[in-house]
């Protein structure tokens, strides 16, 4: 093993991953369906049959075998040994939290102000880490700030990725698609610092979560189809989250590269977080409840237009490569960071307005017949009278 490369980890976390979670989901399947633990159908949710809902619970257990043993394998031959710090034992009581709350959430359906709170305090846990947003890079003119800013910064991030996760998750394949694409750049991003620890996290997490969008997306109901739950989604902005941070501080501290370490994490996240923000201000200001479940995410929103729901996952994917891609090319092209900030925020915006029009257009179709048919027996009689 001494000769174990981090591409080999990376390749053999990926397909340790993957065989667990294949193990492990079944099992969850089986378990859901013996004790009834299904996410009904509503008027508000897409689905129309009764689905399992713990999927998320292999998220954790999966990542975990599989890092732990390839991270066993690559240390135990090697000439560098691991170091263990007492934030190392705090990052895993604030996860565990997380994995623990989301667990209770599908099974006792908790109150959303204690989920909040809980969410709060597991957030917490990551700037008592020393790990911790401290530099803007030049967004909106603004580069290092203060600590006693940047630890309650980190937290509002926190629980605003991790919210954006869970919220999102409302079609088969989007929340678990958008974290694959995260997570494919994000062990990019590792294996360019030389960070084997966290590249194997990633690559861990990723073989969990690509092989329960297999399950997700491409399973039949009432055989191995399921749904990942607060469970899944709550881990997944967790972890996603405190990987993105990871790889802020570790680039800012890379002399080899110069690139913005706030750019590629941002832009990874901009269509969740942009869609959690916009039905957050609209609920505020139709003095609704902050925590109202409804219809007015971006996912709604495009199916209201008429897209299927597969068509609807690929245009959001869609969205995040394109919002990636654009961003590091304006980056490239020496774009000022403030101004790819605000472009991203204005076409987010016109898409909204454009979706939002379109979609309203469609059910005032739907809900006046008697005006359309009218005006077809107008333009009917037109054309006989032009005639």
């Amino acid at each position: 093993m001494v000769g174990l490369s981090i591409f080999s980890c990376i390749i053999l976390t990926f397909v340790i991953a993957v065989v667990a979670s294949t193990v492990i989901i079944p099992l969850i399947v089986t378990f859901c369906r013996k004790y009834g633990y299904y996410d009904q159908p509503n008027q508000r949710k897409i689905h129309h049959a009764a689905i399992p809902r713990l999927g998320g619970l292999a998220f954790l257990p999966a990542m975990s075998i599989a890092a732990v043993t390839v991270l066993v394998l690559y240390y135990s031959k090697g000439t560098t040994q691991p170091v263990f710090h007492a934030s190392t034992a705090l990052m895993m009581i604030g996860a565990s939290m997380i994995y623990a709350l989301g667990i209770f959430d599908d099974l006792l359906d908790l109150p959303a102000k204690f989920k909040f709170f809980i969410l709060m305090v597991a957030s917490a846990f990551v700037p008592l880490c020393n790990l911790f947003i401290s530099n803007l890079e030049g967004l909106f003119g603004i580069y290092e700030i203060p600590l006693w800013l940047s630890y309650p910064l980190t937290v509002l991030v926190i629980m605003t990725i991790v919210n954006a996760i869970n919220l999102i998750d409302g079609i088969d394949g989007l929340a678990s698609g958008i974290s694959i694409i995260i997570l494919i750049v994000l062990t990019y991003l590792f294996v360019g610092l030389r960070s084997v620890l966290f590249s194997v996290i990633s690559a861990g997490l990723l073989g969990t979560v690509l092989t329960f969008f297999c399950y997700n997306f491409f399973g039949h109901v009432g055989r191995h189809k399921i749904f990942m739950g607060d469970a899944g989604s709550l881990i997944l902005g967790y972890v996603m989250s405190y990987l993105a941070i990871k790889y802020m501080m570790l680039s800012e501290q890379d002399i080899y590269t110069d690139a913005n370490p706030l750019l590629i994490p941002l832009s990874l996240f901009i269509v969740p977080v942009f869609d959690l923000i916009r039905v957050a201000f609209t609920r505020l200001l139709n003095g609704e409840p902050m925590f109202k479940a409804d219809k007015r995410h971006i996912h709604h929103m495009l199916m209201a237009m008429g897209l299927s729901m597969h068509q609807t996952l690929f245009c959001i994917l869609a969205m995040v490569l394109f919002f990636l891609c654009a961003n590091c090319a304006l980056d490239y092209w020496g774009a000022p960071f403030t101004v790819i900030i605000l472009l991203d925020m204005a076409l987010f915006a016109l898409f909204f307005v454009l979706t939002y029009s379109i979609s309203q257009y469609r059910v005032f179709q739907t809900t006046n017949p008697e005006k359309e048919q009218n005006e077809d027996f107008c333009s009917r009689n037109e054309l006989l009278g032009a005639q």
